[in-house]
């Protein structure tokens, strides 16, 4: 969960990220978006809520979206993708799917 964390931050955090990680980056949020979908659809015993639905739906055609050459666009699809991700964790814990960082 640590390096979610972390490239959460790289990608909403204070400094944009860097040019060269930029791609680097998008791939593995779009990773981590995927996983924790996974994990709020997996148990049909379990149903996802209602807003847990809507982000693994809004975070599907985020996930396919080419990266922009532009850097300035590339970094908005790497903050997209953080937003919807950071926002299914907190969903995802709320639930108790996961732990929190300080659990």
């Amino acid at each position: 969960m640590e390096e979610v964390f972390d490239d959460l931050d790289a990608a909403i955090g204070n400094q944009p990220p860097p040019a060269a990680t930029t791609a680097e980056l998008v791939a593995r949020l779009r990773g981590h978006l995927k996983h924790l979908s996974d994990i709020a659809v997996a148990d049909v015993s379990f149903p996802p809520t209602a807003e847990m639905s809507r982000l693994v739906k809004c975070g599907r055609p985020l996930r396919e979206e080419p990266l922009p050459a532009d850097r300035q666009r590339a970094v908005g699809l790497a903050r997209r993708l953080a937003f919807v991700t950071a926002d299914l964790v907190e969903e995802l814990i709320e639930a108790r799917y996961l732990k929190g960082a300080d659990e």
